[in-house]
């Protein structure tokens, strides 16, 4: 009796039983987020940065009882810029598909904010009591702050001028 032939073919192009295809790797739930560092080398990230370090020394000089507008436009405004640095830092406009216009939305709350922040300090000038010196100086800085502002908000009118050209 004779044995039965086994004839085994290799194909090098077809994986072999024990050679399992890569698996393609899944992607994470933050997978969206990327990092954008040069964001905050231009000048609007720039003014960015400014604002919020100058927004930090408006709440630390600012007495809540000498100018409670002038305490809570400085808040506001931080927390604001701060969610703005957080939305380039991470590309979330980039990531997120959402029919928003980032340019006009971030002009108008840039906007607003140097208009309050203009009546803050003018506020802060006009009730110094107490703590004389540092309240002017958080009027002080409310002036650069308002600059800083101003400056940003004129960045944005240019860049939502342009895009309305650009479209038109």
């Amino acid at each position: 009796m004779m044995a039965p032939e086994t004839v085994v073919t290799v194909d090098p192009n077809k994986p072999s039983p024990q050679q399992a295809p890569p698996q393609q790797q899944q992607g994470g739930p933050l997978d969206w987020i990327k990092i954008n560092i040069d964001y905050f080398k231009t000048p609007p990230g720039l003014l960015k940065i400014i604002q919020l370090i100058i927004g930090i020394l408006c709440m630390a000089l600012g007495s809540p009882w000498a100018s409670a507008w002038f305490v809570f436009v400085a808040v506001t405004s931080f927390i604001t810029t701060l969610m703005w640095s957080f939305v380039y830092l991470l590309s979330i406009r980039e990531a997120l598909k959402l029919p928003i216009n980032w340019v006009l939305s971030e002009l108008i709350s840039t906007s607003l904010e140097t208009f309050f922040y203009l009546i803050a300090f003018i506020v802060m000038f006009t009730t110094v009591t107490g703590h004389y010196a540092s309240n002017v100086a958080a009027a002080v800085f409310g002036i650069f702050n308002t600059i800083a502002y101003a400056g940003s908000s004129y960045l944005l009118f240019k860049e939502h001028k342009a895009s309305v050209a650009a479209t038109s």
